[in-house]
């Protein structure tokens, strides 16, 4: 079976569409979410701590 350059270009999209799609579903953080869930973190932390 031949591996011609259709099929090569063809493989190529399919990868950069998959790469696209799985990083682009990534949803960011605000700074202030950040933030936020650092300090529930660290209050977590330190409430365990006392326990």
């Amino acid at each position: 079976m031949k591996f011609t350059l259709k099929k090569s270009i063809y493989a190529l999209v399919l990868m950069f569409s998959l790469a696209t799609a799985f990083t682009s579903c990534r949803e960011e953080k605000s700074t202030g979410e950040k933030v936020e869930d650092t300090v529930e973190d660290v209050a977590d932390d330190v409430e365990d701590a006392v326990d």
